[in-house]
């Protein structure tokens, strides 16, 4: 029996699932496209529902999956929330490990039509008016590499950056290059993702980037971190 792979993504409001055997898509979908609906409407609730569409329509039943793979963020508190939550439920209820990759690589990997090999900036909005960044060198066979760990940028110095030439070309929602972070990009980073082993069900929490704003508020408002 073919075994599969459940991949799952939801930094931002355009979420996306994708269903992999081996390091072949056989069914995915992308959230907030259907019925010409906006990219809001593809809340992280939204993602079981597209699953299901998913395994429905490749035939293949829950004790087939061999593992889960999540976009481990940054992005939106909320929805990166919901994904990850999905993510663990899945893997507790078909027993299959869960593993985690960086959403701001997803944005090159799973770019369609598919990005030329080469240096990238990969944005994602941190709002306050900053972004998230990391530079990625994407490979012929449309695997990635991060180089270095990622940053903060604001909007003025990601502009400063790419308006002197000295960037990558950058890639992001709402960029000259604009994508969103896709599952379907989990293919090609399979092996990879499969080394760095599981993360622990107990304790993983997706990458939120920063702290969302009403935790924020509550600690500027009670002067000590929100109790767990």
């Amino acid at each position: 029996m073919s075994s599969y792979t459940i991949a799952l993504e939801g930094s931002t409001y355009r979420g996306s699932v994708a269903l992999l055997c081996g390091w072949e898509i056989v069914a995915e979908r992308t959230l907030g496209e259907e019925n010409g609906g906006a990219p809001h409407s593809g809340r992280g609730e939204k993602l079981m529902p597209a699953l299901a569409e998913c395994m429905r329509d490749a035939g293949v039943k829950g004790n087939a999956i061999a593992q889960i793979v999540c976009g481990a963020g940054p992005g939106s508190f909320t929805s990166l929330r919901v994904a990850g939550s999905v993510a663990k439920g899945l893997a507790v209820g078909y027993g299959a490990p869960l593993y985690a990759v960086s959403s701001l690589t997803l944005t090159v990997t799973g770019a369609r039509p598919a990005l030329p090999a080469g240096d990238y900036l990969s944005v994602l909005d941190a709002m306050r008016g900053e972004y998230y960044v990391a530079r990625l060198t994407l490979r012929s066979d449309h695997s990635a590499t991060q180089q270095g760990a990622m940053s903060l940028l604001t909007v003025e110095e990601l502009a400063a950056l790419t308006q002197a030439g000295s960037a990558p070309r950058v890639v992001g929602p709402g960029q000259v290059l604009d994508f969103h972070p896709h599952a379907r990009g989990v293919a090609p980073l399979l092996e990879s993702i499969l080394e760095s082993g599981p993360v622990d069900l107990a304790s993983w929490e997706p990458d939120y980037g920063r702290l969302a704003e009403a935790q924020v508020r509550w600690e500027a408002e009670h002067g000590r971190p929100l109790p767990r």
